[in-house]
């Protein structure tokens, strides 16, 4: 039998309610702690999800002894910090996207884990939910042949709040940590590789974050993605794999509950494959499974491909000179 983990929150927004949301179904599964610095906040997470232990500092919260892994729900710009303050203290970690701000920290984080022999994935959560399983699958039997083309696109406009994270380079805003890195990430998973060849353009807006960029990679083999993100406007949330034998479409593909494939010469298939409760619950699980195996890291989002893309993303913003404060 599984051993039941102990989880512990760190941050009490808006994702780390959808986590707890999702711990729910996990019969193996208890939320034991959870910690907020802004005053109220954790108490209130609290009430909500009826958890025993509440901490208006991370520091307690990383000192409870009963705490099996933290989940890491904070803002960009603290995931380092929050992640080292865990893993310090010799607990595995579970850390929200983006890992953290730059490939240094990440290397950093990654060392220290290793060093500790600790536990530690980014919760990257579109990873391991069933209809990715799913394509995974796809793509190891070659149903649509060799893989050409990617394309994906995450677009969700949102009101211009200067000091709120999506637009407060000290919070790290900005559309690609945000929302850019999902179809990163996505080509990463589907390619195996990085791209030999990146180029890209940003526009930022008033508070000097990217609020649109656009992403063209290349691959050796002549393989393409065409990406883009933006926390200004609307897009479809679609991605589309395209194969020398067909193609598949992937409607809202960071959090997928069906696939559209077309195969040469043969009709339109649609495969549903709904996922449970809020979805955050399948990361949790491939966390619990992994601890309760005695491993270090995912295979399914293992961390020097979490490094990979980290170190994508800062080719990027190297392209746009930009960078955030304390860098």
């Amino acid at each position: 039998m599984s051993k039941i983990i102990k989880w512990g929150i760190l941050g009490c927004g808006r994702i780390a309610h959808k986590f707890a949301e999702g711990l729910k179904v996990l019969p193996d599964a208890i939320l034991e702690a959870v910690a907020s610095r802004t005053e109220g906040k954790a108490e209130s997470f609290g009430k909500t999800f009826g958890v025993k232990n509440i901490y208006k500092n991370y520091e307690e919260l990383v000192k409870n002894p009963t705490v099996d892994v933290i989940y890491i729900a904070t803002t960009h710009n603290f995931h380092y910090e929050n992640a080292l303050l865990c893993l310090n203290h010799e607990k595995p970690v579970l850390c929200e996207k983006p890992f953290t701000l730059n490939a240094i920290q990440a290397e950093e984080l990654i060392k220290t884990a290793r060093n500790n022999n600790l536990f530690l994935m980014e919760a990257m959560w579109t990873r391991f939910l069933p209809c990715i399983v799913k394509l995974n699958e796809f793509l190891d039997e070659g149903i649509l042949g060799e893989i050409q083309h990617f394309k994906a696109d995450f677009g969700i406009k949102q009101e211009l709040e200067p000091k709120g994270r999506s637009f407060n380079p000290d919070l790290g805003g900005g559309a690609l940590l945000d929302l850019g890195i999902y179809p990163i990430s996505f080509a990463r998973m589907i390619y195996k590789q990085s791209p030999s060849k990146i180029n890209s353009s940003a526009y930022f807006g008033e508070t000097r974050v990217d609020e649109k960029s656009c992403y063209l990679f290349e691959y050796e083999n002549g393989q393409t993605a065409m990406l883009s993100s933006s926390n200004r406007l609307i897009m479809p949330h679609d991605a589309f794999i395209f194969g020398t034998k067909g193609y598949l479409e992937i409607p809202k593909f960071y959090h997928p509950s069906k696939m559209i494939l077309e195969l040469e010469g043969k009709r339109k298939k649609t495969i549903k494959i709904p996922f449970k409760s809020t979805g955050y619950n399948y990361e949790a699980k491939e966390v619990m499974n992994r601890l309760n195996a005695g491993k270090l890291e995912s295979k399914i989002m293992p961390l020097d491909e979490t490094l990979e893309i980290m170190k994508t993303m800062d080719i990027l913003r190297s392209q746009w000179h930009f960078k955030y404060p304390g860098e």
